[in-house]
């Protein structure tokens, strides 16, 4: 049996958002009925949308956070690290909607978590337990402890201060994304995982076959470095991967045909620049 009061409560609070407010006025305000409403909603959303990602200002579910620098030693004490502020989505709204009433509210708080530790990594900024729950999440540090115990047999990197000094900060997320790459992850469906963009994945994607391309051609490791504008120890890390990870067949090929294509342009064991 259908509960109706949990389909209004579904109902009522997908009603808040801003895309709903817009259909609203239109609907009142031009008359429309709500299917030209919503295609009006969606022609903004494709002409404007780049620029409401990129305009600096703060979304509706967004605050700004002070958090510990990534710069900070492990060893160097709170009180005396660097501090920065970044910007952390509390709430996205629809997406967030969405996991709440298919996994419950122990889903969403982890979903929450894994986004806004790296949205905080990715601006620079550490967080860290405590920052997680006494200041954001409301919770307790032990609830905390076992949302980090999920993830860690989940297999799923969250980017604390406790943890990405062990990490290393130039190899963890690349590594991972690369890795996810070679299982067969399309770039959208790491984009949603890693918390990074597109064009981002793209270009680790390519460092990374830029990486064994050198490798196979017989470079050293300092040369690669060079070459592929890459630290050494990222370098070593994506060797390590070709070698060990279970590479799926059509990203295999994809790598043989890369392989193939700067063969082709360069030469082997000619003009490698």
């Amino acid at each position: 049996m259908i509960n109706n009061s949990s389909l209004e409560k579904w109902n009522r609070l997908r009603q808040k958002d801003l895309d709903h407010q817009f259909m609203s006025e239109i609907i009142t305000g031009l008359n429309c009925s709500p299917f030209e409403a919503e295609a009006v909603l969606d022609t903004v959303h494709k002409t404007y949308g780049q620029y409401f990602q990129t305009s600096g200002a703060i979304a509706p579910g967004q605050i700004i956070f002070q958090v510990v620098s990534v710069s900070n030693g492990p060893s160097v004490a709170i009180e005396h690290c660097q501090q920065i502020t970044v910007i952390l989505t509390l709430d996205a709204g629809e997406e967030d909607l969405a996991i709440r009433e298919e996994q419950g509210v122990i889903g969403l708080r982890r979903h929450r978590i894994e986004r806004v530790c790296h949205e905080a990594y990715q601006q620079g900024g550490l967080l860290t337990v405590e920052d997680l729950a006494n200041r954001l999440f409301n919770c307790g540090e032990r609830t905390l402890s076992r949302d980090l115990a999920y993830f860690r047999e989940q297999g799923i990197s969250v980017p604390l201060r406790s943890t990405i000094k062990d990490m290393g900060r130039s190899i963890t997320h690349r590594t991972q994304i690369v890795q996810e790459w070679l299982l067969g992850k399309e770039y959208s469906d790491i984009s949603r995982s890693q918390f990074h963009s597109i064009p981002a994945i793209r270009n680790y994607v390519d460092k990374f076959k830029r990486t064994i391309s050198l490798w196979k051609s017989g470079f050293d490791l300092h040369s690669i470095s060079f070459l592929a504008k890459l630290s050494a120890p990222l370098v070593e890390a994506y060797i390590k991967i070709y070698q060990e990870a279970g590479i799926i067949k059509p990203r295999q090929q994809e790598i043989e045909n890369f392989l193939k294509k700067n063969d082709l342009q360069t030469g082997r064991g000619g003009n490698h620049d």
